[in-house]
């Protein structure tokens, strides 16, 4: 519980084997007891204490630890409500902390990234989010234009001293950071994207070339059917994998062919779309056979994206290779594998991790963007300095400057949430679960 009443409504439901005034019980502390409804006792509890300011809330809060199980849970839920209590919504402990000013907007976003977090990277950016990593980069670069700002003011208030030519100066160089500054932010929402959302890998082939005997493969499991039959596979099968902390959302698509069946027409039609969209393409072939005509669409579907050729069947007599000239022509990397015996699959992850340099990816030096909100904000905001520096370049008038100047500070406070409308928090807190 937290809020005004909490030790007042919970004074009602629990007993202390060492009674003290609430007063008298520091914050930070637990005290042994038992939940009673009137003289019947419930369960047999700690209850920990954390007094305002100092709790997640920033309000007096308490937690209840009981021996768990729906029945008692539930009971002891039931005497909360009973005595004043009410059912917190989405995320509201957190939306508390933030409107109590304890933690900043961008931090309590953070919140449920670490709570959804897929991957070791993605929760340690969570917990770097949550420390105030971004918060105090984005302070950083508000207090440089600030530092402006507080010129720009003079000038316009005082216009009989003349500060313009230095002021104009200062402008310049500042904005010429601060563009450098949220750049760098705009960009790592590339490698922030991969971390949080994973690369979206569309495994592409013609029928029977080995797409769900790889996809096991890398599953470690038996997730797709896999038949000597031509065409079992008719719809995407959907898995993630984590590969060196990053999070792969594999996609195994229809085999790519010239189907007569309505079904499997769909399903090929389909592997296209996924594959137009996907960030990265590892297309398959079996080496056994001459390429066809079916090959020669997937390599010019591999063509132009981020794609990784994979020669499987390398345990059987091969007939096409590395030195293919059509496979050269994608410019892509070539692996050979055996994924009926899970060979050379160790190759594939190495090249996965240099194509999207994984290993560049630097977390405990880095800040990196996560979230479409703060990218779009920022870019936003790149967009405000680009407007400040055409009125500089032109010659405006400092009072038409310094509204452009006040755009970029909004834009950026709005990331942690100094100017921030009611319907963005409600939205953003409705994601959270409700013990959050």
């Amino acid at each position: 519980m937290s809020g005004e009443k909490c030790f007042e409504i919970l004074d009602k439901i629990f007993v202390a084997k060492n009674k003290q005034k609430i007063e008298e019980i520091k914050g930070y502390t637990i005290k042994y007891g038992h939940i009673v409804d009137k003289k019947d006792v419930i369960d047999e509890v700690l209850v920990s204490y954390f007094k305002a300011p100092k709790s997640y809330t920033a309000e007096n809060m308490c937690e209840i630890n009981s021996h768990g199980g729906n029945v008692i849970v539930k009971k002891i839920l039931e005497l909360c409500l009973k005595n004043g209590a009410v059912l917190a919504e989405p995320g509201e402990f957190t939306k508390r902390a933030f409107l109590n000013g304890r933690i900043d907007l961008l931090q309590a976003e953070s919140v449920i990234d670490v709570i959804n977090a897929k991957s070791e990277r993605e929760a340690k950016s969570g917990i770097k989010q949550l420390d105030g990593f971004l918060s105090r980069k984005i302070s950083q670069i508000k207090e440089e234009i600030m530092n402006v700002m507080v010129n720009v003011d003079v000038a316009i208030d005082y216009p009989e001293y003349d500060v313009d030519e230095v002021t104009t100066n200062e402008i310049s160089n500042m904005l010429e950071n601060v563009e450098k500054s949220l750049k760098k932010l705009e960009k790592s929402f590339d490698n922030g994207k991969i971390i949080k959302e994973g690369i979206k890998t569309a495994i592409i082939g013609k029928p029977n070339a080995g797409k769900s005997s790889l996809l096991n493969a890398i599953l470690k499991e038996d997730r797709a059917i896999v038949s000597k039959q031509e065409g079992t596979t008719r719809d995407t099968i959907e898995e993630f994998v984590t590969i060196n902390g990053i999070p792969l959302k594999l996609i195994d698509t229809a085999g790519i062919r010239d189907a007569k069946d309505e079904v499997e027409k769909i399903g090929i039609s389909k592997s296209r779309e996924i594959a137009k969209d996907a960030d990265l393409i590892i297309a398959i072939f079996d080496s056994s056979k001459e390429l066809s005509k079916e090959d020669l669409e997937i390599l010019e579907i591999a063509k132009n994206k981020k794609s990784i050729i994979i020669l499987n069947k390398m345990d059987l007599e091969t007939k096409i290779d590395e030195n293919n000239e059509e496979i050269k022509k994608t410019n892509s990397k070539i692996i050979k594998i055996s994924a009926l015996k899970q060979e050379g699959i160790e190759k594939l992850y190495d090249e996965i991790e240099k194509l999207f340099g994984l290993n560049e990816i630097n977390l405990d030096n880095e800040v990196l963007i996560t979230n479409i909100r703060h990218k779009e904000l920022i870019s936003k905001a790149i967009e405000d300095v680009k407007k400040a520096k055409e009125t500089v370049n032109e010659k405006m008038p400092l009072d038409i400057i310094a509204i452009f100047m006040k755009n970029i500070l909004e834009d950026l406070a709005q990331i942690t949430g100094e100017e921030v409308t009611e319907d963005i928090i409600n939205e953003i807190f409705s994601k959270f679960c409700l013990g959050k």
